[in-house]
């Protein structure tokens, strides 16, 4: 078993659980290195989980490292858990939120917007010139990078305008609907080999949008040009197991649907319910960490499921070289 990331610091517990279930395993790390393009990949099972945050830890090429790697397996035949397709998908909310719509999922309005000479005249037209709350964005995200809020036109221009604002890796800021939700919690449901393992409730109530539970993420509010970060030291653990969300929930069942048809084996997938009676789906997380207070209590454990996942998988690839 291969496991293809950038980041050794969330590999513990993974590492943990593939030792627990005696399934052999082997880092690529894709922070530098090389490929012989003449020679064929080891023979097992690879699963990529790069992740669309890795130009935050100093590794801007990890990306265009993984495309390539990923490149050379699906040629040759090896098989790829989140393979190339599921790569591009986790390094683009554009192309989550054009999926999920056109699967029928109800999601932000959405406008992208490409570069920054446009986007204080994006925020008006998008806004119909009113000062209502929106939220930002980045296209390339994870850890809730350039994800604030702001109150009024005025804000948003100071923001654009200082030395606070925040350069998309790939230029492209989203411009988003501010939802508000019926309680104070985002729900996020993790699946492993396209079937459900639980929910997660992600207390909102400090006013952040914590997006990843290995990297809480602060929201930060801007008011007249000074950025604001809400607090979380001392704060209570924000997840927890949402035991009434199961398998049979309407919006898990249509999940697992669409998991499928876009061949994505594993994933988190991020949902809010508003006080407007919408269930908005918002984020695809194909390099999914999991929390340790919930997996402290969770029905099942995530990295776990992963490695009985993926070693049935490299059973299964060499039973059938034993019979071929």
């Amino acid at each position: 078993m291969y496991v293809i990331h950038e980041n050794p610091e969330w590999f513990p517990p993974l590492a943990a659980a593939f030792e627990a279930e005696g399934v052999p395993v082997e880092e690529i790390l894709l922070t530098e290195g090389q490929i012989d393009l003449a020679a064929d990949p080891e023979p097992g099972v690879y699963w990529s989980r790069m992740s669309a945050s890795s130009h935050t830890r100093g590794h801007e090429h990890s990306k265009e490292y993984t495309r390539a790697v990923l490149g050379w397996l699906e040629r040759a035949g090896r098989q790829v858990v989140g393979g190339s397709h599921v790569l591009e998908l986790e390094v683009s909310k554009v192309a989550q939120h054009g999926l999920l719509k056109n699967a029928g999922f109800d999601v932000p309005r959405t406008t992208a917007v490409f570069g920054t000479t446009t986007l204080k005249q994006a925020a008006r037209t998008f806004t119909d010139g009113q000062d209502v709350p929106f939220i930002t964005k980045h296209n390339q995200g994870g850890k809730g990078l350039g994800v604030r809020r702001f109150d009024s036109l005025a804000e948003f221009d100071a923001y654009v305008d200082s030395p606070e604002f925040e350069e998309p890796v790939d230029g492209i800021t989203l411009l988003q609907e501010y939802l508000t939700a019926r309680e104070p919690f985002i729900t996020r449901v993790e699946f492993v080999g396209g079937e459900f393992v639980y929910a997660v409730r992600v207390d909102t109530s400090a006013g952040s949008f914590e997006l990843c539970p290995a990297d809480a993420c602060e929201v930060p509010q801007v008011i007249a040009g000074a950025v604001c970060d809400v607090p979380g030291a001392g704060q209570p653990n924000a997840f927890e197991v949402r035991t009434e969300v199961t398998a049979e929930h309407p919006l898990v069942q249509q999940l697992r649907t669409f998991l499928a048809d876009q061949r994505i084996q594993i994933a988190g997938v991020e949902f809010m319910e508003t006080t407007d009676g919408r269930t908005v789906v918002y984020d695809i997380n194909t390099n999914t960490n999991y929390n340790p207070a919930v997996e402290e209590t969770a029905p099942a454990s995530g990295p776990r499921s992963i490695a009985r996942y993926l070693g049935g998988l490299l059973e299964t690839q060499y039973a059938a070289q034993l019979t071929a």
